[in-house]
């Protein structure tokens, strides 16, 4: 064989190779690329919308924190405020019932002093009686002594 019908041959199989390539098998490579292509950038895109959706939410969230801990911090006075007007309310409780303690206990001791003294004076006005008994050495009636008493009572 010649090497110019060789070659020819292949220039001819080559263009036939190069035909079909173009015809059958570069249009799906192609159409595949593209595809990839826009899925590639779709996912770019929706890459960077979820980027910025993010940073939003994180946005939200901050602020949502921030006013959980404004509305927490503000309960916490709020409790702060309670418990110290509960406490100045019991402190003023407890001032009115000492107070009303120690009344009843002064009306107490003022009485227990009175009915102390009546007793002492009845006691001294026994004792004065029965002295004077020993000194006169007689008996007083009972009538006498019950008068005796009173006035010794009154006197004292």
């Amino acid at each position: 064989m010649n090497i110019n019908a060789t070659l020819f041959a292949q220039a001819i199989v080559f263009a036939i190779l190069v035909w079909f390539t173009m015809k059958f098998v570069w249009p799906p490579l192609a159409k595949a690329l593209d595809e990839r292509a826009l899925k590639i950038s779709e996912g770019l895109a929706s890459a960077e919308k979820a980027k910025t959706e993010l940073a939003v939410a994180n946005k939200r969230v901050d602020e949502a924190l921030s006013q959980s801990r404004d509305e927490a911090a503000q309960r916490l006075a709020d409790a702060d405020r309670r418990a110290q007007a509960m406490v100045e309310e019991a402190k003023a409780r407890a001032s009115d019932e000492a107070a009303k303690i120690i009344a009843s206990a002064q009306q107490e001791a003022q009485s227990l002093v009175g009915s102390a003294r009546e007793a002492l004076r009845e006691e001294v006005a026994v004792l004065a009686v029965s002295g004077a008994q020993k000194i006169l050495r007689r008996e007083v009636k009972a009538a006498d002594h019950a008068e005796m008493l009173a006035e010794l009572k009154t006197q004292l």
